[in-house]
């Protein structure tokens, strides 16, 4: 028996034993016949539109290439910026998703140590483990792989390529299909062990290391105050590992319905470190009226959280007049959860900046930043290769539960409506897994399929 097939065994459920051999053989054949030459995929058609459609199936290009045939994906929040039309350097037809994990189909003559049949995640960054910064697992910064040059005029370095993120990233395609290129695969793929399903490794991709990273390069120590600016799956998780880190209270800044959902799925043993915070019950700005700098104070005797996290992203404007200057692009992004992470943290506070930011910002608060001695951190993306292999054992062994931010299971076939409904924040979504024809059976404790 494969390891594939071992593994359709241990993890079916609501099956009986006469229908597991059934499974198996299911899965086995899935590719006989006559192999097609295109795939469903979720491409971009222009701002605020996505669509699931045919496209042709990516080919082997170069000799370090493999071909993943996609068992599992899902939307990130910062998908949503390429819907929005945020992400500079979008074209119709490109193929999003940066987050996936699947089986090897075929490798380039070059590629050594990746197996076809086998089970990977992708980093959902592209690295090409032989620069500077490879050398050191800092993947999110590789010199070679994304050769965009307006990148390196507006950040003033070079950045990695990344999956299905525009071609300011590179311009690769992306996972949310049924196939997809990894180049230098085996940089960039981590093998899956059987005891792990591809609903817990789908998010070593990016979610779990990304939050991670936020957490370990902010700093958060033994007895902080720690505020999420941003209550989705990365501040969730970064939520997490900050009580891991003994964080003495978290304060969650969002409003509903993902206030609720992190109060529900939070650890029952720390209940009494979490706060939350609806930023839409305060009001915005220098008023008389209570603010998320005033609550931040209010509920830390004064003196304010030791360390803000921010996992919210820089297009959504509060007030009007960032919303006037992003319109006319006199700024690509709102500095005001910025404003608020520096004014509200105490002095020498530490915020941490690990969503999505794309340029330029206005009316940013450097004088609070230079009087009070805040840190301001760019997490950068996350590097991926630093941490996955800790954070694999750490799913493992219990540590780590991606679960409880998984709220739905649905198809690809239906990507593009589930795009607008995460958009939307409808049905209480906040992490999804997608399966595709490859699909295992559903593991145990995971959603159920949602069909749209």
């Amino acid at each position: 028996m494969t390891s594939q097939a071992a593994y359709a065994a241990e993890k079916a459920i609501g099956h009986d034993k006469e229908n597991i051999k059934q499974d198996i053989a299911n899965y086995q054949g899935q590719d006989q016949g006559v192999p097609s030459s295109t795939m469903k995929a979720l491409v971009w058609q222009g701002k605020q539109k996505v669509q699931v459609v045919d496209v042709p199936k990516p080919k082997i290009i170069e000799d370090r290439d493999v071909i993943l045939k996609v068992t599992g994906t899902t939307v990130c929040g910062s998908d949503l910026h390429l819907l929005h039309g945020a992400v500079m350097q979008m074209n119709k037809g490109d193929i999003l998703g940066h987050e996936f994990c699947g089986v090897v189909e075929s490798v380039g003559p070059a590629v050594k140590g990746i197996q076809v049949g086998k089970r990977y995640v992708a980093s959902f960054q592209i690295a090409c483990g032989e620069c500077f910064f490879c050398k050191q697992k800092l993947s999110s910064q590789c010199e070679m792989t994304n050769s965009n040059t307006m990148t390196k005029a507006m950040y003033g370095g070079r950045t990695a390529g990344i999956f299905g993120y525009s071609h300011l990233t590179g311009g690769f395609a992306g996972g949310q299909a049924e196939y997809v290129r990894v180049p230098l695969g085996d940089v960039n793929l981590l093998e899956i062990p059987d005891d792990v399903p591809d609903e817990k490794a789908l998010y070593l991709s990016d979610v779990l290391p990304t939050a991670y990273n936020a957490v370990k390069d902010t700093a958060v120590y033994p007895g902080d105050v720690v505020a999420i600016f941003g209550a989705g799956p990365i501040g969730q998780m970064a939520g997490s590992y900050s009580l891991d880190e003994g964080a003495s209270k978290i304060l969650f800044v969002d409003t509903e319905p993902r206030l609720s959902f992190v109060s529900e799925r939070f650890p029952p043993q720390h209940k009494d470190k979490l706060v939350l915070v609806d930023f839409k019950k305060l009001s915005f700005g220098v008023t008389n009226k209570e603010t998320v700098v005033s609550k931040l104070k209010e509920l830390t005797g004064g003196k304010g959280p030791d360390v803000a996290i921010e996992c919210a992203a820089g297009e959504y404007a509060k007030g009007w007049m960032h919303w006037l200057e992003m319109s006319l692009g006199a700024e690509t992004d709102t500095s005001e959860i910025l404003n608020e992470m520096v004014e509200g943290v105490r002095n020498y506070g530490r915020c941490g900046i690990t969503c999505v930011y794309v340029g330029y910002t206005n009316h940013f608060n450097v004088g609070s930043l230079m009087q009070r001695g805040i840190r301001l951190i760019g997490n950068g993306q996350a590097p991926v290769h630093k941490y996955w292999n800790e954070l694999l054992e750490k799913v493992r062994k219990g540590e780590i539960d991606p679960l409880q931010m998984v709220s739905h299971r649905v198809r690809l076939e239906d990507m593009d409506k589930v795009y607008y409904k995460f958009d939307a924040k409808e049905d209480s979504m906040q992490k999804v897994f997608v399966e595709t024809k490859f699909s295992f059976p559903r593991a145990q404790g995971t959603p159920e399929l949602t069909t749209y």
